[in-house]
């Protein structure tokens, strides 16, 4: 077997470029980086215009290469399944996109796989912290609210449905 060698980056989804961090990166280790970089924006166009963690795993003796896609951060998916841009600058007073209940526990399954959390419900209510921070209401009301009502278990039926 030969040796490996691991070139880890930040790329935009769906929009790696052979030019820096990637191209300087892998051109020494004799892979097709136009191949490669294909490859992961074939990987990462469902994170289209969010920052994601890539690694690319290359045998430099076979240049056989395998890519590991990561996770963007909560806020970009919050804000892809809002519709909007950016945050609001003013948490908690300014609102600036509101998601569904079914959007906030796909973001938090996504979540799950590459968190520590024991269950689907903790992690919901981390995202929805998440929400809070960005201006984003979910189902029309508060993350507060949101948190409140999960707490109380008036959502436990749609998110044991998820899991």
């Amino acid at each position: 077997m030969g040796s490996k060698q691991n070139v880890s980056s930040l790329v935009t989804g769906g929009a790696a470029s052979a030019g820096p961090p990637l191209g300087p990166s892998l051109g020494p280790l004799g892979v097709n980086i136009m191949e490669v970089i294909n490859a992961i924006n074939d990987k990462t166009r469902d994170f289209e215009g969010m920052k994601v963690p890539v690694t690319v795993m290359v045998d430099t003796d076979t240049k056989q290469y395998e890519i590991d896609v990561g996770i963007p951060s909560v806020a970009p998916l919050i804000f892809k399944e809002a519709g909007i841009q950016k945050g609001s600058g003013a948490s908690g007073t300014e609102w600036v996109g509101d998601i569904t209940m079914d959007s906030l526990i796909k973001i938090a399954r996504t979540k799950l796989e590459a968190s520590y959390a024991s269950s689907l419900k903790s992690v919901t209510k981390t995202i929805a912290g998440t929400c809070l921070a960005a201006g984003v209401k979910i189902e029309s009301k508060t993350p507060g609210e949101i948190t409140a009502e999960i707490n109380r278990g008036l959502w436990d039926e749609k998110i044991d449905a998820a899991v």
